[in-house]
């Protein structure tokens, strides 16, 4: 007995019905294949925007559209590419799609993404986020320094995962990333860039989808360093000029690697293209400037000199935030876009959750929620007094408010005071 299947209502596409004169096809999900190219989807009855057409990638994009209730879809014959043999698409770079139910308004939207949750409820499910995102990108480098491709949908699934969290609470992650460890400064500085430009770009106001696309670029963006011998990647002294060369390089292997994978998006393809590239010319691999350079790209670069100068390496120290936001202004306009550094800084806060810090009481503590309209007055968790040199009773304080008589006296480094920041990160946030 051949199954009967309702048929849904034409779908509108850039104001054109989809029929049986057009170039486009509406078929039943269970027609979905890996390789071809979504235009369109149908919902329960219901119209359905996606936010970025896209090829499916493989059977896994089809199982979530179906555990999604999607009923069928709109395709384009003339852009299907074959499958390779693991069964993901050749696609000229381009992502798969992303559905978000048009029956939302987007009022509803709005008031959905601004909903969040408290930091000590995203805390663990952060953590937990967080550490897996470091297994997967020790597996993307084991992979690649042994001839295999990249595992694209679960870079990028664990990426939307990230952006996820942010948007219900993006002090999570934030304060997690502070927790940097020199010796796989390689996997953590990707990890870390990931989400300081999600929590950018949504600062920017940009669309989800962009931001899932920025998300897995940065996560990416210096995936060619792998391939830099370790010698050179971490030498105490200074580089000579054919050292130097050869880390630059990293740019071009980078972009060898994501021709072999193709479904990563033309916006992650720029960032890993541009992220040394200054606006003065004088970046590389092109020495490109102002306009030649695009907005992604001009973030990345924001981004990863922002991370690498407040990480410790095992050749130079790292400075404090504070530090890093004057080098970036003092350094704009000339190698970075003045107007991006601006918003950066007000994005993450003169004092970035997660910094330590020395308060005039002699209490120490670290930032755990900034104050948009009094950034010099953020929230504080303090957990010792070094004047008493002991652990105290933990307690948040807004230094905004008349009662709290404290302020920032500076920022500190935990091994200034022999403290375990770890532990007391785990006391002051993790459950």
């Amino acid at each position: 007995m051949h199954r009967v299947v309702k048929q849904d209502a034409p779908v509108i596409k850039n104001n054109h019905t989809v029929g049986s004169d057009s170039k486009y096809q509406n078929i039943n999900i269970d027609q979905l294949k890996p390789g071809m190219y979504v235009t369109s989807i149908s919902f329960k009855n219901k119209k359905v925007n996606i936010k970025s057409e896209g090829y499916i990638l493989s059977q896994t994009n089809i199982d979530r559209l179906i555990k999604k209730g999607i009923a069928r879809v709109v395709v384009d014959p003339s852009r299907e590419k074959k499958p390779n043999k693991t069964g993901s698409s050749k696609t000229n770079n381009q992502s798969s799609p992303s559905i978000t139910p048009q029956s939302e308004s987007p009022l509803n939207e709005v008031t959905r993404e601004k909903t969040q949750i408290s930091l000590d409820q995203e805390m663990n499910k952060a953590k937990k986020l967080y550490n897996n995102a470091k297994d997967l990108q020790q597996k993307v480098i084991s992979s690649l320094k042994a001839g295999k491709t990249i595992a694209i949908d679960d870079a990028q699934e664990i990426t939307d995962a990230m952006v996820d969290s942010i948007f219900r609470n993006q002090d999570a992650l934030s304060c997690i990333s502070r927790l940097k460890n020199k010796d796989t400064y390689l996997i953590q500085h990707s990890l870390n860039c990931s989400i300081l430009m999600a929590i950018f770009a949504k600062h920017l106001g940009l669309k989800r989808n962009i931001i899932q696309e920025l998300a897995l670029g940065a996560f990416l963006h210096d995936i060619g360093k792998v391939f830099i011998p370790d010698d050179i990647l971490n030498k105490k002294g200074k580089l000579n000029d054919k050292e130097h060369n050869i880390i630059k390089s990293h740019v071009a292997l980078g972009l060898k690697i994501l021709e072999d994978t193709p479904q990563v998006s033309h916006i992650a393809i720029s960032m890993v293209a541009e992220h040394h590239e200054r606006v003065d010319g004088s970046g590389y691999p092109k020495k490109l400037t102002d306009n030649a350079i695009s907005k992604y790209g001009k973030m990345m670069a924001i981004v990863d000199s922002y991370d690498a100068m407040t990480t410790e390496r095992i050749f130079r120290g790292s400075v404090h935030p504070i530090n890093a936001f004057k080098t970036l202004v003092a350094e704009s306009p000339s190698s970075y876009d003045q107007g991006l550094v601006e918003k950066f800084i007000q994005c993450l806060g003169v004092y970035p959750v997660g910094t330590l810090v020395k308060l005039t009481s002699g209490k120490l503590g670290i930032i755990s929620k900034i104050n948009p309209n009094k950034p010099l007055q953020p929230f504080v968790r303090v957990f010792y007094n070094i004047r008493l040199n002991q652990s105290i009773a933990l307690e948040e304080l807004d230094l905004s408010k008349p009662k709290y008589k404290d302020q920032i006296d500076r920022c500190i480094k935990p091994e200034e005071f022999n403290i375990n920041l770890v532990g007391f990160f785990k006391t002051a946030f993790i459950a």
